[in-house]
């Protein structure tokens, strides 16, 4: 193990993220890391700190700081149509009333941006944002609408609230015509250098996992009922409907993104995917 010390592997705290995960230890035999759960706004903050080596990460972070990281291939968390929890609610109907004020989670930052490029470029208006803890009733007591993402989101689409409920990520995709990528898994380019193979084995168990969980979700879908609610229905739809194999689709998907959040000042210009195999391929001890 790299430097004598464990891998630092940061993991998001919500079910959108379990088949990243679930069951990594299976596929890691052997290796000594630590998984740190946390929602994705405190992963980015520790990723960017150095106090991880890897981790998913909100994938605005990533473009915030591309230049710091490299991503792990066919790791993510995107969407070609709807997502279920990055949730807008809305008091109003959209086509009716925009929203003067939008309460935004705290948890999240490509959610946040996403919601921003969707308002100013395809609705064309700019509603005051204002950041809140993920409390639907208590956000809307000073607000017109309220984004949610993650579980709390869930949570709040079941209850009967009479509210208007906007998916961003159906919406990016009938706008667009692309999937969305929500969350992305990098490592710190500065860890690679010094750890590759410790990296490279990381990504096969992740990869690993990856597949199990996806071509088998009846775990994942009873550990939901049980930890989170609602029923078995409802999550195979859910698990069914997100992406975690960052295909081309996703990819261009989030390159518009990086386009569109530049054009509005919320990235610089240029950012580019860089993958671990393109910049730092596995040595082959001969």
């Amino acid at each position: 193990m790299a430097q004598g010390r464990r891998i630092t592997v940061g993991r998001i705290d919500y079910a959108n993220a379990w088949p990243l995960f679930h069951g990594l230890e299976d596929h890691a035999r052997g290796m000594s890391y630590e998984l740190v759960s946390r929602v994705p706004s405190a992963l980015n903050a520790l990723l960017q700190q150095g106090k991880l080596d890897v981790s998913a990460i909100s994938s605005f972070s990533y473009g915030r700081y591309a230049e710091d990281y490299v991503l792990l291939p066919k790791l993510s968390v995107g969407s070609v149509g709807r997502v279920y929890s990055i949730l807008l609610f809305l008091k109003q109907p959209i086509e009716e009333s925009r929203p003067a004020k939008i309460a935004v989670t705290t948890a999240s930052e490509t959610s946040i941006n996403l919601l921003k490029i969707i308002m100013s470029m395809r609705y064309g208006f700019e509603p005051e944002y204002i950041p809140a803890e993920p409390d639907l009733d208590r956000m809307l007591e000073t607000a017109d609408a309220a984004l949610l993402i993650g579980d709390p989101a869930i949570r709040a689409s079941w209850s009967n609230h009479n509210l208007h409920v906007l998916d961003l990520g159906e919406q990016w995709n009938e706008w667009t015509g692309l999937g969305m990528t929500y969350a992305v898994v990098a490592a710190r380019r500065e860890w690679v250098r010094s750890a590759g193979e410790d990296v490279h084995a990381l990504y096969d168990a992740m990869t690993a996992a990856r597949l199990a969980n996806v071509a088998h979700p009846d775990l994942l879908v009873d550990q939901a009922c049980r930890q989170l609610g609602g029923d078995e229905n409802y999550w195979r739809v859910y698990f069914q409907a997100l992406r975690y194999d960052f295909d081309e689709k996703l990819q261009r998907g989030l390159g518009l993104y990086f386009q569109y959040a530049a054009a509005l000042g919320l990235l610089k210009e240029g950012v580019s995917l860089s993958f671990l195999e393109e910049q730092f391929p596995l040595k082959v001890n001969e």
